[in-house]
């Protein structure tokens, strides 16, 4: 692994987090505060961080460009928006899109409540995989070897108390998931939001993506999000179709 290559990510990975100081990120990065300036002006240079002000640097354009064409080019995001604005518009609360790459979960677009309660999310975050409904949905749509390796691998932080704390249960929601066609998130990361989510299949019905609809319990409890269950599974099948899926093709 290349040392520079790795000290300028953890650089740009401690200004995620927000503006740092030239002594903080040198303090991150663990070395002195001349080599983290070394890679500071490089950065700079290509516009991936920039100063904010005298004594911080702050993340850059250049990254939001990179990140905009990458999800520009997940053809899945463009084809399905149409579908899930419009469940969006019909319901009135958040839609999530998350795909399942490498490893991890992570949301792709976002439409936005039209209520004046909204929960916090953003295109770019990590869904926890033990608790979430879009993670549900695509996990379980792996096949069954690598679902009990992934449930067995990953860790289950106990978010709230309806949270999955083990393997096993996990492993059996995954399978009343797959059986079922869609995902429920009980306030199981956090307390007070509940979620649903369905799969978005692809022209050999293999799912490329997960929709979900999230509501904060305020607004609408368990019995009520799950009446929105055919809306969020017709808002799938149309974003499928898009995707070149037709009901007759076998699913896996």
């Amino acid at each position: 692994m290349s040392q520079s290559l790795d000290r300028a990510l953890t650089v740009l990975a401690g200004l995620a987090e927000g503006p740092r100081t030239l002594d903080q990120l040198a303090e991150l990065a663990g070395v002195h505060k001349s080599t983290v300036l070394r890679l500071l002006r490089t950065l700079e240079v290509h516009r991936f961080v920039q100063r904010d002000g005298v004594r911080y640097y702050r993340l850059g354009t250049a990254l939001f460009d990179l990140a905009y064409r990458a999800l520009e080019e997940r053809d899945v995001r463009r084809l399905v928006e149409p579908a899930l604005r419009d469940l969006n518009a019909a319901t009135g609360h958040t839609v999530h899109l998350a795909s399942y790459e490498g490893g991890e979960v992570v949301y792709i677009d976002k439409f936005e409540s039209r209520h004046h309660v909204r929960m916090y999310s953003r295109i770019g975050r990590r869904a926890p995989l033990s608790c979430t409904a879009v993670a549900k949905v695509l996990l379980a749509a792996l096949p069954p070897a690598e679902r009990r390796a992934v449930a067995v691998s990953i860790d289950y932080p106990p978010c709230t108390a309806n949270s999955i704390t083990g393997p096993e249960a996990y492993r059996a929601e995954l399978a009343r998931v797959a059986e079922r066609g869609f995902a429920v998130d009980n306030a199981e990361h956090e307390n007070f939001i509940n979620c649903i989510a369905a799969p978005i299949r692809g022209i050999r019905g293999e799912v490329l993506a997960a929709v979900s609809l999230s509501v904060p319990t305020m607004l609408l409890d368990l019995d009520g999000l799950l009446g929105l269950v055919p809306d969020l599974l017709a808002a799938a099948a149309k974003a499928s179709a898009e995707c070149g899926w037709s009901p007759g093709e076998k699913e896996r």
